[in-house]
C-alpha cells in the first residue's frame, strides 16, 4: 500500500494520531503535498457520501475531518509558500437564525486546505454582517454561506440578494446546506452551490479561477 493511500485509508477511519506522521512519511519519501492533500479532500468525500447515506453520523465525520486537519497541518507550511495556490480570502458563515456549525466548520476546512485564507462569521450571521466582512478584509474573492434548516431558507436568500445589491464586486457566492438545492441557489442569485464539504472545496476553486 503506498504512503498516499495509508494516508487516506486513516484519514476515513479517523485516525487522528497517525495521520501527521503518515503524511511526514509521504512527503519523506518524495510524494508532493499537492497530491497529498487532494487524497485527503478525495477520502473527506468518500466520508462525506457514506454521511448522506446514513452509513455514518457526525461523530464519525468529524473524527475524520479532525483526522484531516492534522494531516494539513504538517502540509501548510509547505503549501503557504506557494503563492499559485492562494486563491484569496473567503467569508464563510452559517446565515442568521441558524445555530449549526458542523457543515460550515468542515467546509471551512476544506476551503482553507484548497489554497483560501478563511475568515469566520460563525454562526447566526445577518446579511449585513457578510458585507460588513467583505468591506473590511483584503482581497476577498468568495463568500461561502450555510443554512442547514428549511426556516433559514430566506435568511440564505437575504444573505445572498444583500451581498449582491452591496456594489461590491471581485467575489463570488456560494451556498450550500442540507435543504439547499442547485435550483435554489440558482434562484437567490448565488454563483455556486455545493451539496457537501468535500465539493465545496473543488467548486470554490472553479468560481474563483473560471
Amino acid at each position: 500500500m503506498s504512503k498516499i493511500a495509508e494516508v487516506k485509508a486513516k484519514v476515513e477511519a479517523g485516525k487522528t494520531k497517525l495521520v501527521a506522521g503518515l503524511v511526514q512519511e509521504a512527503l519523506d519519501e518524495g510524494d508532493k503535498a499537492e497530491d497529498i492533500l487532494q487524497a485527503m479532500v478525495d477520502s473527506m468525500g468518500v466520508v462525506g457520501d457514506k454521511f448522506s447515506t446514513g452509513e455514518i453520523f457526525v461523530p464519525e465525520m468529524l473524527i475524520a475531518a479532525k483526522a484531516m486537519a492534522k494531516g494539513v497541518e504538517v502540509l501548510k507550511p509547505l503549501m503557504a509558500g506557494d503563492s499559485a495556490s492562494s486563491l484569496g480570502t473567503c467569508v464563510i458563515g452559517t446565515v442568521a437564525g441558524d445555530l449549526h456549525d458542523i457543515g460550515k466548520n468542515l467546509v471551512s476546512m476544506m476551503i482553507e486546505s484548497a489554497g483560501f485564507k478563511i475568515v469566520d462569521l460563525g454562526v447566526d450571521v445577518p446579511a449585513q454582517k457578510f458585507v460588513d466582512a467583505v468591506k473590511e478584509n483584503d482581497n476577498v474573492t468568495l463568500v461561502a454561506c450555510s443554512g442547514l434548516l428549511t426556516t433559514t431558507m430566506p435568511a440564505l436568500k437575504e444573505a445572498v440578494q444583500t451581498l449582491k445589491a452591496s456594489g461590491l464586486t471581485g467575489f463570488k457566492v456560494i451556498v450550500g446546506g442540507a435543504p439547499v438545492t442547485p435550483e435554489y441557489a440558482v434562484e437567490v442569485g448565488a454563483d455556486g452551490y455545493a451539496p457537501d464539504a468535500g465539493s465545496a472545496a473543488v467548486k470554490a476553486k472553479e468560481l474563483v479561477t473560471a
